[in-house]
């Protein structure tokens, strides 16, 4: 296991995850963390624009939070979890990282039981 999953696997077992700042677009145009860790959507989470992944699901699929000073802007807006965090959304789709993704630029989690997309 190499350092970013040991700090996954640590944000797993402590209940936190990182919060961020807006998303980026990357040089082939998907949407991207500050890292440059790929951002996915979840089929799932469509028809309400909230998150329907929590516990076990968000571990494997960390939602990408916002800081606490974050606004909307554009296409992106704030989506508050059932926790009372708050979740990036881009075009309706709260955005989540991938925990199988071990660098920046990784795409594994594209596809994922056909519910799970890279965002472009």
């Amino acid at each position: 296991m190499n350092v970013s999953r040991w700090a996954v696997a640590l944000l797993m077992l402590s209940g936190a995850t990182a919060a961020a700042s807006l998303p980026q677009h990357d040089a082939q145009g998907l949407l991207v963390d500050g890292s440059g860790h790929t951002l996915y959507r979840y089929d799932v989470d469509a028809a309400s624009g909230h998150s329907q992944c929590s516990g076990p699901c968000a571990a494997a699929w960390p939602p990408y939070l916002a800081d606490a000073d974050s606004k909307a802007a554009g296409d992106y807006q704030l989506a508050t979890r059932a926790d009372g965090s708050r979740q990036w959304v881009y075009r309706g789709s709260p955005l989540y990282l991938f925990a199988g993704d071990d660098k920046p630029g990784d795409r594994a989690g594209d596809g994922v039981n056909g519910n799970w997309h890279v965002v472009h």
